[in-house]
């Protein structure tokens, strides 16, 4: 027995040729939203940041998720496969995304957008994570609409037949990172972020983004079905359990350093 997956169409607005699919839209309400929160937050704690610094700062980050996905999935994944069809690393519209490199690419443009204006990284880091699961959230809810990165084969009660996934029931694990990396980690930053000093710690809420996101990603690879033009590595783990490694190895460390020293 399995719950039938709906049927919904990843397209959501045809009009002519043109298709905008709900991945896009996703994007797109993700990075306004957060864009928004992150006004919110910024103005609720005094954050030496104005509101065009944001908004340009807004541009860098979308730049960095898409550039750094794309070469994240192009290095980590498939790094033999593009090497003989280089052409292709452009091609976007058929798929292939990395979390993990969309989140070094963010790093590395807010870096850069930090030093040209002479803000401070960590601060504006710190409100990157308090915004980001709201992304999340909806990214993997178009990964589900998709019926893509599905997991593996088993016999809960809740379990789903995906269309590309063959005939047997799986772990809907795209609703599985949706609640964890989205729900769960958006309550945990809000009530953080509102009700406590995080703020006041610099990298603090950078930390705590790197563990939980590792934490919640390795653990919920268990049950997702790994790539299958990878399958399992050292350990029998997955790709995405050894990126998640230096995630909340890092957020532990920059924890510990922000809490020993004082609120800015």
């Amino acid at each position: 027995m399995a719950i039938p997956f709906p049927m919904i169409n990843p397209v959501a607005v045809q009009i002519g040729p043109i298709a905008i699919h709900w991945y896009a839209l996703a994007y797109i309400a993700g990075i306004f939203g957060g864009w928004k929160y992150a006004a919110h937050i910024i103005r609720r704690h005094n954050i030496a940041i104005t509101k065009d610094q944001l908004d340009d700062a807004l541009f860098w980050a979308a730049m960095g998720i898409i550039f750094g996905g794309r070469l994240g999935y192009v290095l980590f994944y498939k790094p033999d496969y593009y090497w003989q069809h280089p052409m292709e690393i452009l091609q976007l519209w058929n798929g292939g995304m990395s979390f993990h490199g969309g989140f070094l690419g963010v790093v590395i443009a807010l870096i850069a957008f930090c030093r040209y204006h002479r803000l401070s990284f960590w601060k504006m880091i710190d409100v990157a994570a308090c915004v980001t699961p709201i992304g999340l959230l909806l990214g993997r809810l178009a990964n589900f609409i998709n019926g893509e990165l599905y997991g593996r084969v088993t016999d809960v009660s809740w379990a789903m037949v995906f269309p590309r996934g063959g005939d047997l029931p799986r772990h809907p694990s795209q609703l599985y990172e949706a609640f964890g990396e989205g729900v769960v980690m958006f309550a945990v930053f809000y009530i953080l972020q509102k009700h406590t000093a995080m703020l006041k710690h610099p990298s603090m809420a950078a930390g705590l983004f790197l563990w939980m996101y590792g934490t919640i990603r390795f653990l919920v690879e268990f049950a997702r079905e790994p790539d299958d033009f990878l399958g399992l590595l050292q350990f029998g783990l997955s790709m995405g359990q050894w990126l998640c490694v230096p995630m909340i190895l890092g957020g532990m460390f920059v924890m510990i350093r922000a809490g020993r020293k004082p609120h800015a």
